[in-house]
């Protein structure tokens, strides 16, 4: 394992980012009386800010001077950010991030963490992350990639704690490295499972839950199969567009957070366009699809880890504790008052209590 130092944007990407901002086409849209996408207001005021008054050197500075690692052994090149813990002989916690995001979710729960070592992945084809021969990977690929990167950091045995795609990542390392993994921290279930491993003899409560489940997949699903299926020809558009880019990725930080609509009780301008940067400067957003297009088959038992499940209630889809317990081992289930998707931004106290319980249950 050696030593990161992350490469620094050069002015000419910056730029050209600005020039493009600057010379955006105003696009039609429709007027509907259904929900429709971004604000075009927000969106217009987001885009305004990145091209005159947001300052990426400010937030790049700050994301450097973290402690990069980068594999040297392993098959799959990983990196990753290490806050070791304040005292010796700590627990071991990897933090696991998700779409469209990358390790700056958990940028406001390190500080909460400082008797623990926390290991925050770069997931291959996400932002910051090294790269890979095929630009990105499936859930079960990034996982095996972190188990050895863990391997080569000395880390043989740890607590996983997950949201979004980073559930899948843990739960098939909980599957496939099961002497790894400690306990289990998640904010969410795979939708996998309701989708494609849905069991037989359903209560009522779990059949409220897929019902559910699939109404939001009707409503709110369309770019999780516009992702899977036509990756490149989406990625080809965002990739080249930063409105389109921030419309696409804005969306979800507005509408998955418990933010009521409104961006800035979630998120300042300053840092959506952080997250969203990360994405423009890498990228990354066709590879970070791949987890979608490549998604493998969860053809394991139930995982007998002792799992800590947190229920946020903006989350995407809560599923019932039933059904998780289908799949999973729950030894503690703690349901939030406020917080959405994105938990360990939002919320950051009230994540750090799920991964505490879970280093409290580790084997």
């Amino acid at each position: 394992m050696r030593e990161h130092t992350l490469t620094r944007v050069g002015d000419v990407a910056l730029a050209d980012l600005r020039a493009r901002l600057r010379n955006r086409r105003v696009v039609p849209l429709p007027r509907l009386d259904v929900p429709a996408g971004v604000s075009p207001r927000l969106l217009a005021e987001v885009l305004d800010h990145w091209g005159d008054g947001y300052d990426w050197r400010e937030h790049e500075r700050r994301i450097a001077s973290w402690r990069w690692l980068e594999t040297e052994h392993t098959a799959v090149p990983l990196r990753l950010v290490e806050r070791l813990a304040d005292r010796e002989n700590a627990p071991v916690v990897v933090l696991l991030h998700g779409w469209p995001d990358s390790v700056l979710r958990f940028e406001r729960v390190l500080p909460l963490l400082p008797d623990v070592t926390v290991v925050v992945p770069a997931l291959p084809g996400f932002p910051f992350a090294a790269p890979v021969e095929r630009g990105g990977l499936s859930s079960v690929e990034m996982a095996d990639a972190v188990v050895a990167a863990m391997a080569e950091l000395g880390h043989e045995r740890y607590v996983l704690s997950a949201g979004d795609v980073g559930c899948d990542v843990a739960e098939a390392i909980a599957a496939r490295h099961e002497a790894s993994v400690d306990a289990l921290h998640l904010t969410d279930l795979s939708q996998y499972h309701f989708l494609v491993d849905l069991p037989g003899e359903l209560d009522e409560t779990e059949y409220a839950y897929v019902r559910r489940g699939h109404e939001w997949q009707a409503n709110e699903g369309g770019y999780m199969h516009e992702q899977s299926t036509r990756p490149a020809t989406l990625a080809t558009g965002l990739g080249d567009s930063p409105a389109g880019l921030a419309a696409w990725i804005l969306e979800k930080l507005v509408d998955w957070t418990d933010s009521n609509g409104d961006l800035r009780s979630a998120f300042s301008l300053d840092e959506a366009l952080t997250w969203i940067s990360a994405y423009w400067f890498s990228g990354a957003i066709g590879t970070s699809f791949a987890p979608y297009a490549a998604a493998a088959p969860k053809d394991w038992p139930r995982i007998e880890i002792p799992t800590v499940m947190t229920v946020f209630p903006r989350d995407l889809v809560n599923a019932p504790r039933r059904f998780v317990e289908r799949f999973f081992s729950v030894s503690d289930w703690i349901e939030f008052p406020n917080g959405g998707h994105f938990a360990a931004w939002e919320e950051p106290e009230s994540y750090v209590r799920g991964v505490r319980r879970a280093l409290e249950l580790r084997r």
